[in-house]
């Protein structure tokens, strides 16, 4: 069966994904990864201009904090990704499409301890344009909520420390670094 990257052919009412070819399945996931950015994004400030910033934040805190938890069980099902140690939260971070909008350098310095440095985030970036100062509550408040769950998903003792937060210093400095640690009790 031959497979697609390009489907401006006829109509196939058999179409499945199963058929399009790797460079197309990832293309795609890529492409719906920055959808899903942009849905959340204008969910958000949609919430927010109806019903306040408190309510939209409120909101949106408490569908990551589940959505997390549903992103987490996929991967260490689908791609077994199980652990207890910092190796396991690097391996979602580079299989988590939501993930894939930002560029970040993944540094893991022993199973026990992981430094990611997001180098690009639209969402900082769009938070900066915005110029309404909710870099706090999105990047500082909402990211540890995240980042806490990621980390007591796989181990309860796993510790998560902002080691740089925005603001930034210009537009050349990095968006944020964040420290994953396990410290073992011998």
């Amino acid at each position: 069966m031959k497979q697609l990257y390009d489907y401006s052919g006829d109509f196939d009412p058999s179409f499945e994904h199963g058929r399009l070819s790797k460079e197309g399945l990832v293309e795609l996931l890529h492409t719906y990864s920055d959808y899903i950015r942009r849905l959340d994004g204008h969910w958000y400030l949609s919430v927010m201009k109806r019903c306040g910033n408190d309510t939209a934040f409120a909101c949106d805190s408490e569908v990551w904090e589940r959505l997390v938890l549903h992103e987490l069980k996929i991967a260490r099902d689908i791609l077994n990704i199980k652990g207890d140690d910092a190796v396991a939260v690097a391996k979602v971070f580079q299989v988590s499409p939501w993930f894939w909008m930002y560029n970040c350098d993944i540094d893991l310095k022993s199973r026990d301890h992981l430094i990611i440095t997001y180098t690009s985030c639209p969402t900082l970036f769009a938070l900066e344009k915005e110029g309404a100062g909710r870099e706090q509550q999105i990047c500082v408040d909402l990211e540890m909520k995240i980042f806490m769950k990621m980390a007591h998903f796989y181990n309860p003792d796993m510790k998560v420390n902002a080691l740089k937060l925005p603001p930034r210093g210009g537009p050349d400095d990095i968006c944020c670094r964040w420290e994953f640690k396990v410290e073992r009790k011998k």
